[in-house]
């Protein structure tokens, strides 16, 4: 087992893995910016290092410095969290090259799934069905229009080597593509420092399940079940919950193999989710394979009890999973609902600023996952998300009614915040009967505009 752990993160997800470590006895190394170098979370760490200034290209994305301050705290592994630099093969490769343990997937693996349309063709080989698409990243105008004719619009247009969102522009017709190619570039090149695009049939009316999958370094990968993460703004999670309230245990079943075989093709190791679209048929498609910890981890850490941050070290540390199989049996219900620092009534603008006051929810079955208090400054810097809310319970009627009553509690002053559209999501009837698809939120939103 590591004596010493970097975190290469900031905010709830470093203080969530910094928790775990010094649970399991591993000192931390937890790096940040000049704008989050007098954050408190930061006290929970053995070893604070500034890698550089409040932009996170300068930080937290600034692999040389990470890596100089890796050999400066003789540090055995990084754990990247989510974001950042969880997804880049690159700095995977130069923790291989410096003799640090990445808490990933080998940097091969995510090279190979990293590339969208790469991921697309290990899941065509594994006959697993995926969405009409291009083969291969779009070079021109005219060949994003060949494909658009092709499988019929509306399409979606989707960075190569991102995902949250960003990158992403649907498309009706040939206007809209010909417009939304060059933003979508511009996007995915900001986000991802990769302009590559591809494009796929946007299937209307969809459910967004996802498989949480792990793998050791010995071949043996098991899948945790399923989240279901279909309430979205802009392709971007709202709230999650496992398991999925509309599939049957037979498209469970198949869902979740599918999973396993697409991890097995690329002998998958450490944490990883298989993500797929679900019509009203029952009808699923691939999307794509986040290869890292997901930020909805833990509705699945809640209904199986599995810890997945500890999980994720063992597992770079040598350990051969401990976890079977047919041992992994989900019980109850977990939903999250993510605390976003943004003004709903106003276009989701972000809303960096000092928490005046800060109380958060509590009670049985209800987990906050927060580095923010009363006093703190949210910076303009980042992700807007400032918080996690997730209850459990033994019925989805039982955690709704949970989740509802924790909003109603969770108090957060002097920004504004996605709570009030949490309330009214969590509290709505199509919610509530699992009647919806990925444009509900949209569709609500658009809808309370004009009443």
């Amino acid at each position: 087992m590591f004596s010493r752990i970097m975190v290469a993160n900031r905010g709830e997800i470093a203080l969530r893995i910094i928790r775990a470590c010094r649970e399991m006895g591993i000192e931390t190394v937890a790096i940040c910016s000049k704008s989050d170098k007098d954050a408190m979370y930061l006290k929970q760490a053995d070893i604070t290092v500034c890698v550089g200034p409040s932009e996170a290209e300068g930080s937290y994305l600034n692999i040389p410095s990470i890596i100089s301050a890796a050999e400066i705290t003789d540090i055995e592994a990084i754990h990247p969290g989510y974001g950042f630099l969880s997804e880049v093969s690159h700095f995977a490769e130069v923790c291989e090259s410096s003799k640090i343990v990445f808490i990933g997937p080998k940097s091969d693996v995510l090279k190979k799934l990293g590339d969208k349309t790469e991921a697309r063709k290990i899941a065509q080989a594994c006959k697993v069905p995926v969405v009409p698409g291009s083969e291969s990243v779009i070079k021109s105008q005219q060949q994003a229009l060949d494909v658009a004719h092709k499988i019929g619009y509306p399409v979606i247009i989707k960075a190569s080597s991102g995902g949250g969102g960003r990158g992403m522009r649907v498309a009706h017709n040939d206007i809209s593509l010909v417009n939304s190619l060059a933003i979508a570039q511009r996007e995915a090149e900001s986000a991802f420092k990769d302009p590559s695009i591809y494009i796929e049939k946007y299937i209307e009316d969809t459910r967004h399940v996802e498989v949480q999958i792990f793998g050791d370094n010995y071949g043996n990968i098991i899948h945790l079940g399923e989240r279901d993460c279909t309430l979205q703004r802009k392709h971007q999670k709202l709230i999650e919950e496992s398991p999925s309230p509309a599939i049957s245990e037979r498209l469970r079943e198949e869902i979740c193999k599918a999973a396993i075989k697409i991890a097995k093709a690329v002998n998958y190791t450490n944490a990883g989710t298989v993500e797929f679209l679900v019509n009203k048929a029952g009808d699923f498609y691939f999307i794509e394979v986040n290869t890292r910890l997901q930020v909805e981890h833990p509705v699945t850490e809640m209904v199986t009890g599995i810890d997945l941050v500890k999980q994720q070290i063992r597992i770079a540390s040598g350990e051969r999973m401990n976890i079977k199989q047919k041992r992994v049996r989900p019980r109850g219900v977990a939903i999250e609902c993510r605390i976003n620092a943004e003004d709903p009534n106003n276009g989701f603008r972000p809303q960096p600023g000092k928490i005046t006051f800060y109380n958060p929810p509590g009670g049985r079955g209800v987990r906050v996952d927060s580095h923010v208090h009363a006093g703190y400054q949210v910076p303009p810097y980042y992700d807007s998300m400032i918080s996690k809310l997730i209850v459990h319970q033994k019925t989805r009627e039982e955690a709704i009614a949970c989740m509802k009553r924790a909003l109603g509690e969770y108090v957060i002053e002097g920004i504004k915040t996605t709570i009030p559209l949490n309330l009214e999501l969590i509290a709505h009837s199509q919610f509530a009967s699992g009647n919806i698809n990925t444009n509900f939120v949209e569709n609500l939103l658009l809808k309370n505009q004009h009443s």
